[in-house]
This record gives structure tokens, C-alpha cells and sequence, in this order.
């Protein structure tokens, strides 16, 4: 009990955890991995993505990523699953022991790019003629 208003204080716990995120954070995006960029053509290639809406490109533990920012629609109002007894398997065999409720994934990658500038200032640091085409 909490010594204001006898109120019990819930421990957090990875069982009681998602109950204390507010915003649903890891059903508002779909992260998939990709072939290792390596070529001027690869890097372009990332250019064209990520010049779509709510797509980024990071880079985790030597691998490289897509990330589309988009909601689940099983998500309800107050931040539930509308599907949780049916819902896939990957969300199944989601764990939240580490997960961006303690802190925002993004703030651990090796590399991260928010947009088509962020990725074109690296892309002209890494080759030294990036501008230069055909590749």
C-alpha cells in the first residue's frame, strides 16, 4: 500500500508491464531485416524506401533493418488487442523484458536514419563520389 490514500502500489512486473504503457509502442511498427547494403546500388536502393512515408532504415548488431511505422488496426482505443486470443504467432513470441517502454529502441542502434537527408549525408561521408552516376 502506498502511504497516500492506502492506494496498493502494482509492482512491475514482465507480466504486469504492458498494463503501464500508455502509447502500445511495439504494435505500432513492423521492423524487417535486409540484405547487408554493401553497394553504391544497395544504398540507393535504401534511398528510394525510405523516401516513403514512415519508413526508416537502422542498423542493430551488424544487421540492417526496415522500419515501417504503422499501427496494428487490432489496436482498440484504450491501447489493447482486439485479437490478443487469436492473435499471430510472432506477437506470441513477442518478450517485453527489453522492450521500448524502457527505452526507445532507436536509442541503441548502431545506425539509424529518419529520413532520405539522414541517409544522404551518410551515404556522402561513406563514398567518397556518391553523386556520381551510373554506379
Amino acid at each position: 500500500m502506498s502511504a497516500r490514500k492506502n492506494i496498493p502500489v502494482e509492482v512491475m512486473t514482465p507480466e504486469t508491464k504492458c498494463g503501464f504503457c500508455t502509447n502500445t509502442s511495439c504494435c505500432t511498427y513492423i521492423s524487417q531485416e535486409i540484405d547487408t547494403p554493401r553497394s553504391k546500388e544497395d544504398f540507393d536502393f535504401l534511398l528510394w524506401q525510405i523516401s516513403h512515408r514512415d519508413i526508416r532504415v537502422y542498423k542493430d548488431e551488424g544487421s540492417w533493418y526496415l522500419l515501417a511505422e504503422n499501427a496494428c488496426t487490432h489496436i482498440q482505443a484504450d491501447g489493447s488487442c482486439a485479437i490478443y486470443d487469436d492473435r499471430p504467432q510472432i506477437c506470441r513470441d513477442y518478450s517485453n523484458d527489453y522492450c521500448e517502454f524502457d527505452e526507445p529502441a532507436e536509442e541503441g542502434f548502431e545506425l539509424y536514419f529518419k529520413d532520405y537527408g539522414e541517409l544522404l549525408v551518410y551515404l556522402k561521408k561513406r563514398f567518397k563520389r556518391w553523386g556520381q552516376r551510373p554506379y
